[in-house]
C-alpha cells in the first residue's frame, strides 16, 4: 500500500510544500545548536547581519573557501569600515589587498558596487533583488544571499551546497546544470516565513557538517527520515552531473627558424 502522506505521484516540488515545515524545523535546530560562528554573520535568532558584511563575504566567497576568506575580510573591514570608507580607496589599494584571493575582476567589480552604493544610493544597499542585481559584480546567487540574510526577504538562496543537500534530500535525477530551476523552485517552497534569514545559513552549515560531498553523515542526520536518496542508500549519487563532453584532438605543426649564425627567429604571442 502507498502512504497517503506522501503518494508516489507527487513531484519533487509537491513533495517539498508537503513536509516544508518539517525540513526548515529540522534544518534551522541543527544550525541554532551547530552554527559557524563567522566575522560575517550575527548568531542564529539575532536579527539581520550587516549588509556591507554580507556582501563583501559574498563576494569573496565566490570561487574560495570560507577559511581563505576569514582573514581578508577582517583586513577589509578594519581598513575600510563601511562601504563609504571602500568606494574612496584607490584601485591600487584595493588590489593589493584582494592579492592572493584571484580571480581579480571580482575585486574591481566589487570597488565599482562600493561607488555605486556610496555615491548613487547614498550608502544603503538595496533589499530587493533586483536592486542587488543592477551592482556591479552581483548574479542572481549573491543578490539573493544578500537580500535575504541582511534584510530578512524570502529570497532564492542555491549555492552548490544547496543543491547537493536538496538534490539528495528529493532524489533529483535531472543532472546539473539543467536541474537547478528544480531545486530553485524547491528552496522557495520550503523557505519558512519565519527566520528566511537564518534558512539559507542552516542550509550551508549542515551541508558543510553533515551532508557533505564524499562521506555524508547519513547515519546521523537530522533529515535522514525524509531523504529519499539517504533511505536509498545512493546519497553519493547526487546531486546528478551531466556527462563531460569528450575533449577533441587537436594537431599542430610547428615552424622553427634559424640564420646562419644559428640565432632562432621567435615571435611571441
Amino acid at each position: 500500500s502507498i502512504p497517503c502522506s506522501m503518494p508516489f505521484f507527487m513531484s519533487a516540488v509537491q513533495q517539498a510544500i508537503h513536509k516544508s515545515g518539517d525540513i526548515a524545523q529540522a534544518l534551522l535546530a541543527h544550525y541554532d545548536a551547530h552554527a559557524r560562528t563567522l566575522p560575517w554573520r550575527t548568531p542564529p535568532g539575532q536579527g539581520f547581519a550587516n549588509p556591507y558584511h554580507v556582501w563583501l563575504s559574498e563576494v569573496m566567497l565566490q570561487q574560495t573557501t570560507v577559511a581563505a576568506v576569514t582573514a581578508y575580510f577582517q583586513r577589509f573591514v578594519a581598513r575600510w569600515p563601511t562601504v563609504a570608507d571602500l568606494a574612496a580607496a584607490k584601485d591600487d589599494e584595493v588590489m593589493g589587498e584582494w592579492a592572493g584571493l584571484g580571480y581579480y575582476a571580482r575585486a574591481r567589480n566589487l570597488h565599482k558596487a562600493a561607488g555605486k552604493v556610496a555615491f548613487e544610493l547614498g550608502g544603503i544597499f538595496p533589499a530587493d533583488v533586483a536592486g542587488l542585481r543592477d551592482l556591479p559584480g552581483i548574479g542572481p546567487y549573491t543578490a539573493g544571499a544578500i537580500s535575504a540574510i541582511a534584510f530578512g526577504q524570502k529570497s532564492t538562496v542555491v549555492d552548490g551546497n544547496i543543491e547537493r543537500v536538496l538534490a539528495r534530500q528529493y532524489a533529483i535525477s535531472t543532472p546539473l546544470p539543467a536541474a537547478k530551476s528544480e531545486i530553485s523552485a524547491i528552496y522557495a517552497a520550503i523557505c519558512p516565513d519565519q527566520r528566511p534569514s537564518d534558512f539559507p545559513q542552516a542550509l550551508m552549515d549542515f551541508a558543510n557538517a553533515v551532508c557533505t560531498v564524499k562521506a555524508p553523515g547519513c547515519a546521523s542526520c537530522p533529515l535522514a527520515a525524509s531523504c529519499m536518496a539517504g533511505r536509498a542508500g545512493t546519497a553519493d549519487n547526487f546531486p546528478v552531473k551531466a556527462a563531460k563532453k569528450p575533449k577533441p584532438s587537436r594537431r599542430g605543426i610547428a615552424f622553427v627558424a634559424f640564420d646562419a649564425d644559428g640565432r632562432c627567429l621567435l615571435i611571441k604571442r
